[in-house]
């Protein structure tokens, strides 16, 4: 393939991601399938796309501040406990697939559409964000889990922590979407060091990803704290539905 193509294909399949991303998950289900096309084998596909995650998120968490969505410390919380969950999930993935995984994924995000659209409406005293005490402890505990999940393989790791920060946490989706950003940032700081040490990352290919999905994110931030959480939501069903067939079935 014409290395100019390459490079345009991964910009655009970057941006696209990092929209997606942003606004709900599954992004790394765009850029894993193109990394392996471009001839990678799947464990530094899978790596590879980790620096485009990491760019991503600077980007993104940048543009949720500039329009004033604060998560400290929060998010600083949660994100080192699935740090730590990350170097973990990030060492199995190293010599590991995860088709199995990927089942698993796809009956949770069935999951999370099933709780956003039948969930009961909720009222002013239930709207109150509930990050603090033991519901601070328990989010620290699941969200280790969540980054084991995110290190091994990353896709549609969004998903599950928006269901966890709506029902947990009870955090609005603007809100949940900035502190997803900001946790994803952390631990992947760490997935990279892992598979850098092993060696699993194309530098060349992943920088140029970067660029597409850093754009998308910085975008995609600003644009979904103007819309506010319906629109997201409608978005969110969409993605989740599309992403759990693909994942089943394909």
């Amino acid at each position: 393939m014409d290395i100019y193509l390459e490079i345009g294909m991964l910009i655009v399949i970057g941006l696209v991601a990092g929209a997606i991303n942003t606004v709900a998950g599954g992004g790394s289900l765009l850029t894993l399938p193109i990394l392996i096309f471009l001839g990678l084998p799947p464990n530094i596909a899978n790596g590879t796309n980790r620096i485009a995650i990491l760019f991503q998120n600077i980007f993104t968490t940048a543009g949720f501040k500039s329009k004033g969505v604060l998560t400290f410390p929060f998010s600083i919380y949660v994100g080192i406990s699935a740090l730590f969950g990350a170097i973990l999930g990030a060492q199995i993935a190293v010599d590991i697939r995860g088709e199995t995984f990927n089942k698993i994924l796809a009956i949770i995000m069935l999951v999370v559409v099933f709780y956003m659209v039948f969930k009961p409406k909720t009222t002013v005293k239930s709207l109150t964000e509930k990050v603090k005490g033991k519901h601070l402890y328990l989010s620290i505990i699941l969200f280790f889990f969540i980054g084991i999940y995110g290190g091994f393989i990353q896709a549609g790791v969004g998903f599950i922590m928006l269901l966890v920060l709506s029902s947990v946490n009870n955090l609005t989706l603007v809100k949940s979407n900035a502190v997803k950003v900001t946790v994803v940032l952390i631990y992947t700081i760490a997935s990279v060091a892992v598979f850098a040490y092993n060696h699993k990352i194309d530098w060349q290919l992943g920088i140029f990803l970067a660029i597409g999905n850093a754009i998308g994110g910085w975008v995609t931030s600003r644009w979904s704290v103007r819309k506010g959480d319906t629109i997201i939501k409608n978005i969110l069903i969409v993605m989740v539905i599309v992403m759990a067939i693909k994942l089943w079935f394909f």
